[in-house]
């Protein structure tokens, strides 16, 4: 296998790759949704009469799971981003040609 058909190999697995991550995305909308009604329907502040603070912390242990979902799923775009920078012949650690993106406003990760 040539040089080419290698770059080509990858490039079809980080597609196969984006496809994935977009239904993980979708599932996880749907998930928060889900959650977010519940949420709504079952978590009353009269649940909580003298304690905001523990309704506060009980609706961020729901959405904590979400919350590492996405930075797991962000930390592995940061890096199919460096390996297409690769491929498109640029250097790693260099911006594109093209200006930033979304993930590089956060820094490098």
């Amino acid at each position: 296998m040539d040089r080419q058909e290698s770059y080509m190999s990858m490039l079809e697995s980080t597609a196969k790759m984006q496809h994935n991550i977009s239904i993980i995305l979708e599932a996880k909308a749907v998930e928060a949704e889900k959650s977010r009604r519940w949420l709504n329907n079952h978590i009353h502040a009269a649940n909580f009469e003298e304690d905001h603070e523990a309704q506060v912390k009980l609706s961020l242990e729901f959405h904590e799971q979400v919350v590492e979902a996405l930075s797991g799923l962000t930390k592995l775009e940061m890096g199919l981003a460096r390996n297409l920078r690769i491929v498109l012949g640029q250097e790693a650690n260099e911006q594109p040609a093209f200006g930033g993106g979304f993930f590089d406003m956060g820094g490098n990760g």
